[in-house]
């Protein structure tokens, strides 16, 4: 039991990491960060346990900041594909390890669900632009100011 509350506590931790975001001075301490490569952040113990994560969590934060895009759709695609990724590479951890049959239930399904979510994204293309809002084309379709069809409108003084 003590085992399967770690684990979905490091699952918690990585998870809630991987959505914040870094906003330390540029010249503050790096010990945090040291602590992140070695499988914790600052300030949780370094356990087999968080140790176990490491390598996946460093992947999954390092591919999150390598994506991008051109527009946010672009951009939220590519990032999520990286964090679900990411989960995928959690999951992968504890099938290998974890000895708890509920922790492998949920870690299986994890990585099915994940990977189809993946899959799904990967073939997502941007919708087309948008045809003019009617009032937008109506506009662009009408006769301009100095080129007035009524008979009441005086030509234009060149």
């Amino acid at each position: 039991m003590t085992l399967r509350l770690a684990l979905i506590a490091a699952v918690a931790t990585l998870t809630l990491a991987a959505c914040s975001q870094d906003t330390a001075e540029p010249n503050a301490d790096k010990t945090g960060a040291d602590h992140a490569a070695m499988g914790h952040e600052a300030g949780t113990p370094a356990t087999p346990g968080n140790a176990a994560f490491a390598a996946s969590e460093t992947a999954m934060h390092a591919e999150m900041t390598q994506a991008s895009g051109d527009t946010i759709d672009e951009a939220y695609i590519a990032k999520m594909i990286a964090h679900h990724r990411g989960a995928v590479a959690l999951a992968d951890v504890a099938l290998a390890q974890s000895r708890d049959p509920g922790i492998l239930r949920m870690a299986q399904t994890v990585k099915d669900t994940q990977t189809a979510e993946i899959a799904e994204m990967q073939a997502w293309e941007p919708a087309p632009p948008a045809p003019p809002a009617p009032a937008a084309a109506a506009a662009a379709a009408a006769p301009s100011a100095t080129s007035s069809t009524t008979p009441d409108a005086e030509p234009a003084a060149d």
